[in-house]
């Protein structure tokens, strides 16, 4: 399986949450704008490692499983950019 990481970044996010339809992982945090929650989808159990971490306006998410096609539509849904993934080296 891919590893891959995932990064958003607050502050470009307007809250339009095009990518919440794309992967349920991606969700509306207390400021209302986007953030990553790996425990989020009630469906799909992951047996891969992720992390996330929150950082100066950007969340960065590491996901090793099967995913990455989901949140490669979630990034492309989002009409401002704030969202890039990409594949990691082990």
């Amino acid at each position: 399986m891919p590893k891959y990481e995932v990064t958003l970044e607050k502050d470009a996010c307007d809250g339009i949450f095009a990518c919440l339809t794309r992967d349920p992982r991606f969700v509306e945090d207390e400021d209302g704008l986007a953030t990553v929650d790996p425990d989020a989808d009630p469906i799909y159990d992951a047996t891969g490692e992720e992390t996330v971490t929150v950082e100066d306006g950007r969340v960065v998410a590491t996901f090793d499983d099967d995913r990455i096609e989901d949140t490669k539509k979630a990034a492309q849904a989002c009409p401002v950019d704030a969202i890039e993934v990409r594949e990691v080296d082990e």
